[in-house]
This record gives C-alpha cells, structure tokens and sequence, in this order.
C-alpha cells in the first residue's frame, strides 16, 4: 500500500540463526507512521503520502500556521516529515496510521540516513591517501600535493579529493535483509549497519515496489463506494424483490378490485354515481338511449287521435 516508513536507529547488537552462525544486526524504531497530507496528481501533479513520524515529545511552541496543517490528520505537529509513494487504488485518507507489519521476513529494503559528522578532515583520514616519506629532510608528510597542471587547463578539476567537511552526508544503503518486524513495540531488526550515530532519523523503503502492483487482501473487508453509499441514503425504503415485476403487481390488483365492484353492483342497483373505470362510455351511452326509447313511442301513439279529427274538419 505505501512505500515505506520513517525510523529512529536504536543501536546494533548480534543473533544466533538455526545453525549457529552469527549475524550482526540493527534494531531500528519503525513508525507509526500518520498520514498528515495526502497529494494528488490533480491538485499537486504528483501522487504521495505527507507522513509523521509519532515521538513521546512533540513541538513544543507550534505556529498557528503549522496547527492548521495537522489539523486534518486529528495529531499534534510532529518533528519529522517525509514524503512516500503509495498506491492510488489504496483507500488512504488523512489520520490514518501505518506500522511496522507493512515489512515481512526475509524481504529486502533500502535504508537511507546521514552519516556521522567527523568534521574538518585531511586528504589522510578522509580519502586515504598514503602521505610522503617520514625520514629527516623530507618536507612532504601528510599535505595533499599537487592539485592540478600549470599550463592547461589552468584550474582545478571539479571532484577533486582534497581536503574538507567529512561525514554528515546522505547516505543510502541497499539490499538490507529483514530478520524480524515487531509490531507490539514497533521494532524493525535488519542485517549489517546502516548509515548514522544513534538516534538518527531513517527512511526505511522497499527495494521492489511499484503503485501500480498493489492488491487488496481478500481478508480486507472492501469498503462501499462513495457513490453507492449516495445511493442507498435516499432509498432508505427497502426494494421490492426482482422476482415480482410491476406489471404482475399491477394485474394482481385489478383482480382483487373487481369482486368488491360486482358486490357494490349488487347492493346499489339504483344508484346515480357513475361506475369505476370498468365501465366504458360507450355502454353507458347506449344505456341512457334505451332509457329514453320509451317516451317516443308514447308520443307517436297520442299524435294520431289527433290528426283524424283535422282531416274531418276539411271533408
């Protein structure tokens, strides 16, 4: 998921492996580890992990500015911060810790500190140089020489060993092997010595990682998707099941409504409000003709009386 972690030399000491041969070894103090920012390539145009390393002492007169900057990760500001590759796949927010277990037995990593600072040194104790003759009338004991030729090119070489500061310089040592990882008190014991005097500052990382590379566990339970849980909030209301379809339901309720109708029917022949949807218009037209039929016939039967008698009238 992460690169690597931040780590405190404690010292060195030896152990025993099954056949008896001894290795010596160094104990360092790995995390944990907090994510105080996270870095995107969207917003910063590079992906990566802002992590602190978790002391018994902290900053003790912090500025406003810097109490903003932890205020995400929900800690109080810390005195080292470094910056590591993670995978973008990993669900990784700020606050979120990491610890030594992230490092396996046997697994290689590369580990990078400053060196001891020895101060100012000569080309003797800082390269190795061998120095001139010691007997009487030698003038050449433990001075450097020559620097350089005369004619050309005129200067002196870049690189050139020569006297100066020596130690204090990053310094990284590769392929170190994992004995142990002790993740109840967070102790990383790794093969050979690593570069720094006790209690410097490290950066343990793994020789071969890629982001891309990075896998779930299965035994990690998998986080729902912002936009799932989106869409479950609204529907609090449980779904009805796949296997009833709305259109079945529909059909079902229509079924269930149409004895209550024929019952009404049956207690209310004589009433004047109008049927259900059941009933078409147009039945309900042919009813009101019917019921109008009769009063023609009457008319028609009443008319002729009195026509013979005009008839009569003209004769």
């Amino acid at each position: 998921m992460v690169e690597g972690l931040i780590g405190k030399k404690i010292g060195m000491t030896q152990i025993f492996d099954e056949k008896g041969n001894v290795a010596p070894v160094t104990i360092i103090k790995a995390g944990p580890c907090t994510v105080i920012q996270k870095k995107t390539r969207e917003k910063d145009g590079y992906s990566a992990l802002q992590m602190g390393f978790l002391e018994e002492k902290s900053i003790k007169k912090p500025t406003k500015p810097v109490m903003g900057h932890f205020s995400k990760s929900g800690i109080p500001p810390v005195r080292i911060l470094r910056e590591f590759r993670f995978a973008e796949k990993a669900k990784v927010k700020e606050g979120d810790q990491f610890f030594v277990d992230i490092f396996q037995e046997g697994e290689r990593v590369h580990i990078i500190g400053d060196s001891k600072g020895k101060g100012f040194a000569g080309v003797i104790k800082r390269w190795g140089f061998h120095g001139g003759k010691k007997t009487h009338g030698s003038m050449f004991h433990r001075s450097p020489g020559s620097i350089g030729a005369s004619a050309y090119p005129s200067r002196v070489v870049k690189g050139k060993k020569m006297p100066g500061q020596m130690g204090n310089k990053r310094v990284t040592i590769k392929n170190l092997t994992v004995i142990q990882a002790d993740k109840e008190n967070n102790l990383l014991v790794v093969k050979g010595a690593i570069p720094g005097a006790r209690g410097g500052y490290l950066l343990i990382k793994k020789t071969s990682y890629h982001p891309e590379s990075y896998q779930p566990k299965p035994s990690e339970p998998e986080e729902p998707k912002p936009e799932e849980a989106k869409a479950e909030k609204p529907g609090a209301e449980k779904p009805e099941p796949k296997e009833v379809k709305p259109e079945e339901s529909k059909v079902e309720e229509s079924e269930a409504k149409e004895p209550e109708l024929e019952e009404a029917k049956a207690e209310k022949p004589g009433s004047e409000k109008p049927e259900p949807k059941e009933v078409k218009p147009e039945e309900s037209k042919v009813e009101e003709s019917e019921a109008k039929e009769p009063e023609p016939e009457e008319s028609k039967a009443e008319k002729p009386k009195s026509e013979p008698s005009k008839k009569e009238k003209i004769e």
